[in-house]
C-alpha cells in the first residue's frame, strides 16, 4: 500500500514510502517550500528508528531540499509529573543529543522549566518551517495538545501514527473484545505487514544542516543543559514536579536502553513466556511496556526482533481468521503469547483510545459492566481503605501490599499480580468509582507505562473491558470477574515475592 504523499499531490517528489493510513493533517495550512527547515515535533514516539513519523519528516526535507530540525520538549505541568518520568524521557533526550551531534539534523531539546514557559516555541519554530511533523499518539493530553497547535501553527501541521502494527485508521470501529479484535487482526494485519518503517530514517543523506536556531527562540527557549541531560545529582531540584516519587534504581530510559532490553528479553527469556509469565518469583516477562510507552521501542522494532529470532517469514501466517490465541503467526507457543499480549491486547487498548475520548473515564465501561457495578454499589465491603491507606501500603493483605510497593520502588507490579492489585480496590473502596479513581491515580502516578492506553487496557479490564459477565454474581463485584488473594496464593509461588517487596522503614512502612 504506497501512495504519492501530500508533498508529492503539489510538488514532483518521489513515491512516499509511509501508508497513507497513518498520516493525518491537523489543519488546513500549506506546505511552504520557501521556508527555512522541516521541523519534526516530537513528542510520543522518541527514537531515532522504527519511526513513520520521524521518516516522513526527513523524506519531506529531502523532498524540498530543506535541513531537518527536531524539537523534543519535555513539559513540566502535565499532571502527575516527577521525578521519575522527568528522568526516563531526559535519559531518552541525552543519547538524541550525542546521536544528533554530528549529523545534518539540528536538535533542539527544550526542559520547560515551569509549567506554561515553552507556550510559543513551537508556533515560534513552525513560522519558519516548509512543514511540521508530529506524533499521532492517542492518550493522555496529547490529543488536545495536538488539535491546538493545529489551530495556532500557519503552516501544514501532519501527525503520523507510529503506534502500533495496525493503522489506529485502518479501522472501522472501536472493538468491545479482544476476540473481536485478534479475528479481524488475523483478516486484514498482513496487507499491513509490508508496510515497516525504516529502521534508521536518517541513514540516506540530508541538506546541510541548519547553522542554528534563531538568536531570539534560544534566549527564550533554550537547549536543556548538560548537568540535566546527564543526570547530574541535584539537577531535577529546581523543576516544579513531584520530587518524592523518585527514578527507579538501575533502570534508565532512552533507544539503546530499549533496544537492549528487547535483545535480551529474546535471546534470553522469550523461551520461557508462554509458561513462567504468570509467576512473580520467575524473570521471564519482556519489562518492554515503559519503552513502548515513552516511544523508545516501537511496535515494528519489537515485531521484528521476534519474528527475526523465530525465522520467520509471512508464509507461515495461518489461514482464516478464527481469532484463536495460537497458531496463526506460525512461530513458537511462547512467541505467540507474547505476541497477542504486545499486538491483539496493546493494540485494541489504543483502538478504543483514537475513536473515545472518555476511554479513561467511567462512561467508557460496557454498558453490562457499569450496570452490575452500579447495582452493587452499596453493598458492605470486608473492608475500606482511603487513597492514602492504598498509596502506603497499608491494607490487611500482605500480598496486595507486596504488590502496591513493588509499584512504589520499581514503577511496576508484576503482571497477574496487578489484575489482583485492581480487583482489590474495587473491593475496598466505598464505591466503584472511587475504586477506578484509585486505580488510575496509583497507577499513572507511579507506574513507569502508566498514562497509557495499555495501562488504561489493564485497568479497566479489572471492571469489565474486555470481558464478559460471570457467574455467580457475588456482593461488589456483580458479574464482574472476581480474583482472591487467597486462590492467587495457591495458583502462585510468592514466598520470594513476599520477602522481596516487605515493608522497609521509612518507605510507606
Amino acid at each position: 500500500m504506497f501512495r504519492r504523499g501530500a508533498l508529492a499531490r503539489r510538488y514532483p517528489s518521489p513515491v512516499t514510502t509511509i501508508p497513507h493510513l497513518r498520516i493525518h493533517s491537523l489543519n488546513d495550512a500549506p506546505i511552504r517550500p520557501g521556508g527555512d527547515h522541516v521541523l519534526y515535533w516530537m513528542v510520543a514516539f522518541r527514537r531515532l528508528g522504527w519511526n513513520y513519523a520521524l521518516e516522513r519528516a526527513a523524506e519531506a526535507a529531502r523532498e524540498l531540499g530543506k535541513p531537518l530540525v527536531v524539537l523534543e520538549p519535555l513539559r513540566a505541568g502535565y499532571r502527575w509529573a516527577s521525578d521519575r518520568f522527568h528522568r526516563f524521557v531526559l535519559d531518552g533526550m541525552a543519547e538524541h543529543a550525542r546521536r544528533l551531534a554530528a549529523t545534518n539534523v539540528l536538535y533542539h531539546p527544550y526542559v520547560e522549566p515551569r509549567p506554561g514557559e515553552g507556550r510559543g516555541l513551537l508556533e515560534a519554530l513552525a513560522a519558519r518551517a516548509c512543514l511540521v511533523v508530529t506524533d499521532d499518539f492517542p492518550g493522555f493530553f496529547l490529543p488536545h495538545m495536538l488539535r491546538a497547535a493545529g489551530e495556532k501553527v500557519n503552516v501544514r501541521l501532519e501527525a503520523v501514527d507510529s503506534n502500533g502494527l495496525f493503522p489506529l485508521r485502518a479501522a472501522e470501529r472501536a472493538f468491545v473484545t479482544a476476540f473481536d479484535f485478534r479475528r479481524t487482526l488475523q483478516k486484514v494485519l498482513p496487507e499491513h505487514l509490508g508496510d515497516m518503517p525504516a529502521a534508521d530514517p536518517l541513514a540516506a543523506p540530508l541538506p546541510a544542516r541548519l547553522p542554528a536556531l534563531p538568536e531570539e527562540i534560544l534566549r527564550r527557549w533554550p537547549a536543556a543543559g548538560e548537568d540535566l541531560l546527564a543526570g547530574k545529582a541535584g539537577s531535577l531540584a529546581a523543576l516544579p514536579i513531584d520530587h518524592a516519587v523518585a527514578p527507579v534504581p538501575g533502570v534508565r530510559g532512552g533507544d539503546a536502553a530499549g533496544a537492549a532490553l528487547l535483545a535480551r528479553f529474546v535471546k534470553d527469556r522469550l523461551k520461557g513466556y508462554g509458561e513462567g509469565r504468570n509467576q512473580p518469583e520467575e524473570e521471564v516477562t519482556s519489562g518492554l511496556s515503559p519503552y513502548l510507552h515513552f516511544g523508545f521501542v516501537g511496535a515494528h522494532q519489537l515485531f521484528a526482533a521476534v519474528a527475526g529470532h523465530e525465522g520467520w517469514s509471512s508464509q507461515r501466517l495461518g489461514s482464516g481468521s478464527r481469532g484463536a490465541k495460537e497458531g496463526w503467526w506460525g512461530m513458537s507457543a511462547a512467541a505467540e503469547k507474547f505476541l497477542d499480549e504486545a499486538i491483539t491486547w496493546r493494540e485494541v487498548g489504543f483502538n478504543l483510545a483514537s475513536r473515545r475520548e472518555d476511554s479513561d473515564r467511567w462512561e467508557s465501561l460496557p454498558d453490562w459492566a457499569r450496570r452490575t457495578l452500579d447495582a452493587h454499589a452499596a453493598d458492605p465491603r470486608p473492608a475500606l481503605y482511603d487513597l492514602a491507606g492504598f498509596e502506603e501500603a497499608r491494607t490487611h493483605d500482605e500480598l496486595w501490599n507486596a504488590a502496591q510497593r513493588q509499584l512504589v520502588r520499581e514503577g511496576r507490579i508484576h503482571n497477574y499480580l496487578r489484575m489482583l492489585w485492581g480487583k482489590k480496590i474495587l473491593h475496598w473502596t466505598a464505591s466503584p468509582r472511587e475504586a477506578l479513581d484509585v486505580m488510575i491515580e496509583l497507577n499513572n502516578k507511579y507506574a513507569l507505562d502508566g498514562r497509557d492506553p495499555n495501562s488504561t487496557t489493564g485497568i479497566f479490564w479489572c471492571l469489565g473491558r474486555y470481558d464478559r459477565p460471570w457467574a455467580p454474581e457475588r456482593p461488589v463485584f456483580g458479574t464482574i470477574r472476581y480474583m482472591s488473594t487467597e486462590s492467587t496464593r495457591r495458583k502462585l509461588k510468592v514466598n520470594g515475592y513476599l520477602a522481596r517487596y516487605g515493608a522497609v522503614p521509612g518507605l510507606f512502612g
